[in-house]
């Protein structure tokens, strides 16, 4: 973390390289709080004290993530999204949607194409990854627990929302999450979503 941080000061490399530094030092972050956050569950006896919750960007928290891909791998990752709200974990968000787009880049292959999109709908605040990969069923180990949905899954039912799997726009799978949505900071209690999406490259 000391090394890639001076390095992502230094004046005498280009910006391509401060970029992907600056990523890494983000991605070892996430890292190292899912390392500590393991550690401290062998000390909680119940499994309510392991709720945690905070009002999370989602919109920001997913272009972030799909950034940080978008790095690491040749299929090519987008985003868009509303402005998004909820309380969660956020350290449970980013693994679960960490996971959905791991799943669709390996689905979609090195020439394919993932799409991450976040959306309020009705209350809800929504996650859907998209890839024009073969879909669900048609690949070898391309089942339920082997792409680790299981981890996405039980964060989204403990949070109070749900997870589909469907046909996506890019002609492959679509895995959809739906957390209620949380007012944004110096709103009411109602909802008042952003009506434009904002992209991301």
């Amino acid at each position: 973390m000391m090394l890639a941080s001076a390095i992502a000061t230094a004046d005498d490399i280009g910006q391509d390289s401060r970029t992907r530094v600056q990523q890494l030092v983000g991605e070892t972050r996430w890292l190292g709080m899912l390392l500590q956050q393991l550690d401290d569950d062998g000390f909680i006896e119940s499994p309510q004290d392991r709720l945690l919750t905070e009002l999370v960007r989602v919109d920001l928290l997913v272009a972030e993530i799909a950034d940080a891909m978008r790095l690491s791998t040749a299929t090519t990752v987008s985003s868009t999204g509303q402005t998004a709200y909820a309380h969660v974990d956020r350290l449970a968000l980013w693994r679960a949607v960490r996971n959905m787009l791991d799943n669709a880049c390996r689905a979609a292959g090195p020439s394919g194409r993932v799409t991450a999109r976040v959306l309020v709908e009705s209350g809800w605040t929504v996650v859907e990854i998209h890839d024009d990969g073969p879909g669900f069923g048609a690949r070898v180990g391309s089942g339920l627990a082997s792409l680790g949905f299981g981890i996405i899954h039980d964060f989204v039912v403990e949070y109070g929302g749900s997870m589909e799997l469907r046909q996506g726009e890019l002609g492959g799978a679509c895995v959809r999450i739906q957390l209620p949505a949380a007012a944004a900071p110096g709103y009411g209690t109602e909802w008042e979503p952003e009506a434009d999406e904002v992209p991301h490259l």
